[in-house]
């Protein structure tokens, strides 16, 4: 399968939107958290890496939302092309779901392991489940909170969905939560032990939370994660 980009756009410190079309389907079906794997060649030699879908199903088309890795082997060209270039594709691939029936969770993300939740937050099977659902989405510099304003639409929107937004480097005039997402989980969890846990971004973030949980008690099956590195 291929996938032809329709546009992208940038939405945080070398962060961009890509909205892509699966070429020559005419639905493709995913699972939120699911993730596509793209393939190139880089001097000579095959290169594949995995991006997850930051969008809901429509039809045969599908948002990703990535950061540009300088020394990168794929991401500078993604960042290079044009409307209308086509990628060889696989998928959608992958386990990092929401569990039925969803029950109340928290969803922890750093950078661009917000992708997969913006697509839980998109899915009927998430939002109409009636779980409560708290969102701690760490960054280092609030632009590079992606997706904000949809979140904190949801929020007013949506009873029993919160926001907890959190950043590592704040300006001069930021008045929100500053430091790692590790450092607010208490009052994510307000105490709680009997929710679900989701976990996506860098190893070091995943396997520190992860550690953090199981201290507090959770259960190795209540801790669900994707690491991007």
């Amino acid at each position: 399968m291929r996938a032809r980009l329709i546009r992208s756009r940038e939405i945080g410190p070398e962060v961009r939107e890509f909205l892509f079309e699966a070429v020559g389907v005419e639905t493709l079906e995913f699972t939120p958290g699911q993730f596509v794997s793209f393939s190139s060649t880089h001097l000579g030699r095959p290169v594949t890496r995995a991006y997850s879908i930051a969008s809901a199903p429509n039809g045969n088309r599908f948002e990703l939302c990535l950061n540009r890795v300088r020394e990168g082997l794929l991401s500078p060209w993604l960042f290079g092309m044009a409307p209308g270039a086509e990628i060889e594709m696989q998928g959608p691939l992958g386990y990092f779901g929401p569990r039925q029936p969803f029950r109340d969770s928290l969803l922890v993300a750093t950078g661009t392991g917000i992708a997969p939740f913006r697509s839980f937050l998109l899915s009927g099977q998430v939002l109409d489940s009636g779980a409560r659902i708290t969102l701690l989405f760490g960054a280092r510099y609030e632009a590079g909170l992606v997706y904000r304003e949809s979140f904190e639409d949801l929020e007013k929107r949506r009873p029993g969905f919160l926001f907890l937004p959190t950043v590592t480097r704040p300006a001069a005039d930021w008045t929100g939560r500053t430091g790692r997402v590790q450092q607010h989980l208490e009052e994510a969890l307000v105490g709680r032990k009997d929710i679900d846990v989701y976990l996506c971004g860098l190893k070091a973030m995943v396997d520190d939370v992860r550690t953090l949980l199981k201290q507090r008690g959770f259960d190795r099956r209540q801790i669900i994660v994707e690491k991007y590195d």
